[in-house]
């Protein structure tokens, strides 16, 4: 009786944890999702808030920012290159000339459900972000093409959206990042901000 009784127990303990680890699973699917790409993420933020004073971090390492506005979620993959005392406007980045705004692979900006930027409908799907920084204007661009390096296979044909903003005198970043932002329960901002410029570009969702 006693050995029924305990099979019986050992089964049922099986059969709790197979559920259990099924559910956390399903439960953290989006958590592995967000935390990609976040290792040197901590680091980033607290260099950029100036908690860290010296950026001795090595490379461009690989972030990810994203928002839910409305019924649109907006989910933004980007390396982040540093400043490091270099001269980075009509430097290191070109004035007039189309920048990957990151560093190694293009960044990708995915959408789903569609969002009005600039009075024009963009829809479900991944682009990538480029731009054409400028002294007074900069060039905003979602292109079709986002799987590619830099911006070496970048054909202006392949654009489906282009907006021109005027860059912001902004704190110093160290490090580029992004950000989407909420201003409104169907409203926000994807903005970029690296050493004292930022720019920003409006969205708002479709009901």
């Amino acid at each position: 009786m006693k050995k029924i009784i305990l099979i019986l127990i050992t089964g049922s303990f099986l059969m709790s944890c197979g559920k259990s680890s099924e559910k956390k699973e399903a439960d953290t699917g989006h958590e592995m999702h967000h935390q990609k790409g976040s290792s040197a993420g901590g680091y980033i933020d607290s260099l950029n808030t100036g908690l860290i004073k010296e950026d001795t971090l090595k490379g461009s390492p690989s972030r990810v920012v994203m928002n839910t506005v409305g019924n649109a979620h907006l989910h933004i993959t980007y390396h982040s290159p540093g400043v490091k005392g270099r001269v980075i406007w009509g430097g290191l980045v070109p004035y007039d000339q189309v920048w990957v705004t990151g560093a190694h692979d293009a960044t990708s900006l995915q959408i789903i459900n569609p969002v009005m930027i600039d009075g024009r409908k963009i829809e479900s799907g991944t682009y990538a972000i480029f731009t054409i920084p400028g002294k007074q204007e900069w060039v905003f661009i979602l292109n079709k093409n986002y799987k590619q390096h830099l911006a070496d296979d970048y054909k202006a044909a392949e654009d489906v959206l282009r907006v021109k903003v005027s860059p912001l005198i902004s704190p110093m970043t160290q490090r580029l990042a992004y950000a989407v932002s909420a201003t409104s329960d169907s409203t926000g901002i994807i903005s970029m901000s690296w050493e004292k410029l930022k720019i920003e570009v409006p969205f708002s969702t479709i009901k």
